[in-house]
């Protein structure tokens, strides 16, 4: 479950459905007498905004309120291209990895769309998903205001604001017995909406908390798209390339070197024809080196850094040479070897946001630990200082969404400290779904006792 609920309402904002500890059946109660009010009269007296305004497009658009089921207009081998193809593909490891997961045990469906409401991923709990392809709520068909009335994830990219949906508040009957709770996904670069996140299920998606954790992936999904569109290399036209270059060396006053959460650096470096390079795994650790220690190496040093049982310092100038070869803008010197210009590295960034107390702008920019598959020893010990850094800072951070971002990332799905510091935090509304999580993990590692024993 989602949510448990009391008997005692308080106030809601306008985009939540739910006053903060109300009655779901009382609430229903009332937006059946408000339904059957606008039906014959009208009257949008008693709604919140948003669904007054909602209802009223449905009703001029035509939607029948006897119910809706929209054409599914893309199948198979359409829908896997256009997927495949749509800026959003590059996020979903991600929120399979902090929503989707957990939704198959807490009852629920999650739901990625498309700017013009056409659902592309539909992913979740098996049996609810069944029930939602009676009504077509499915991959491939299309659920905008205009032709399927009132829901959650085309009102919050019509007003470009996350939101609830819940229950009766859906303009079509036979959607009513359903809750949404939605954001609009953006493109970091451009503002455009890209999509909608959504999760859909009983009364308990409609929970405050909820929309926090929505909002949260959200935040973390945009994070991850502004970082490929910088750092990663997509084939450009002539104009492309040349707008490229101007927002890099307007943006980008220094290479920018991406080590976080990835095995090959990217560096993107400005005025080149293209934002990012990636490296191979050994330029990626030389380039990181230099970039963490500007007043340079030696070979020799270099060699040590790299391996934990020396290489030849021949063989590190060797890679020196070709790295200064394949980047000639990297201004790389040698005696000592070292980058003249220096580089911002994500690194950097992380642990500037971490001084200035900015926790959850040091979670939402560190996708992962430092080159996670090098074995070279100083990549290693910088790797465990700035995880250590981070951890440390969620740990003493009293912000919820911050510390269930930071356990959801996947090198801390195991760690168990930090699910339960995310449990301590939880409000009544999501802590019943951590704690399964963290009781399950504690049996997975022989911390909890088996039944019985």
């Amino acid at each position: 479950m989602w949510t448990t609920v009391t008997e005692t309402p308080t106030a809601a904002g306008p985009f939540l459905a739910l006053p903060s500890g109300a009655s779901p059946r009382i609430h229903r109660g009332h937006l059946e007498r408000a339904y059957d009010a606008f039906i014959s009269t009208g009257s949008v007296a008693t709604l919140r905004p948003v669904v007054a305004d909602s209802w009223r497009l449905s009703r001029a658009s035509g939607v029948s309120p006897d119910g809706v089921l929209p054409a599914v207009d893309m199948l198979d081998a359409e829908l896997e291209a256009y997927r495949a193809a749509h800026p959003l593909a590059a996020v979903m490891p991600l929120i399979r990895r902090l929503l989707i997961d957990e939704a198959e045990d807490a009852g629920a469906i999650v739901v990625v769309a498309d700017a013009d409401a056409r659902l592309l991923w539909v992913e979740g709990d098996q049996a609810l998903r069944k029930l939602a392809e009676r009504m077509n709520w499915v991959a491939g068909s299309r659920w905008d205001e205009r032709t399927t009335g009132t829901n959650a994830p085309a009102a919050a990219m019509r007003l470009d604001h996350a939101l609830q949906v819940f229950a009766r508040e859906h303009y079509a009957s036979n959607v009513a017995a359903w809750s949404c709770t939605a954001a609009p996904i953006h493109d970091p670069m451009t503002g455009r909406v890209l999509g909608a996140l959504d999760i859909t299920g009983r009364d308990d998606v409609a929970a405050p908390a909820v929309l926090g954790l929505v909002r949260a992936a959200v935040a973390a999904a945009e994070s991850e798209l502004r970082i490929r569109a910088m750092y990663r290399s997509p084939a450009r036209t002539a104009a492309d390339r040349r707008t490229a270059r101007v927002v890099a060396a307007l943006s980008a006053p220094a290479p920018f070197l991406a080590v976080l959460g990835r095995d090959r650096a990217v560096l993107a470096i400005a005025g080149a024809d293209r934002l990012g390079n990636e490296l191979s795994v050994r330029h990626s650790e030389l380039l990181f080196l230099l970039a963490q220690h500007p007043e340079g190496y030696t070979a020799d040093q270099l060699a040590v850094a790299l391996h934990e049982r020396d290489i030849p310092a021949v063989t590190v100038r060797a890679e020196l040479s070709r790295l200064r070869a394949s980047l000639p803008g990297l201004a790389l010197s040698g005696r000592p070897y070292r980058i003249a210009a220096g580089v911002h590295t994500d690194v950097a960034r992380v642990r500037a946001l971490l001084a200035k107390g900015e926790v959850a702008g040091a979670v939402a920019a560190y996708p992962g630990p430092i080159l996670p598959s090098s074995g070279s020893p100083e990549v290693q010990a910088e790797r465990e200082l700035l995880h250590r850094e981070i951890r440390s800072a969620v740990m003493r951070s009293d912000d919820p969404t911050v510390v269930l971002t930071f356990a959801n990332g996947a090198s801390n799905r195991d760690d168990v400290l930090v699910w339960r510091h995310a449990v301590q935090l939880a409000d009544p509304a999501t802590r019943p779904v951590l704690l399964e999580q963290l009781r399950r993990l504690e049996r997975e590692l022989g911390l909890l006792r088996p039944p019985g024993r």
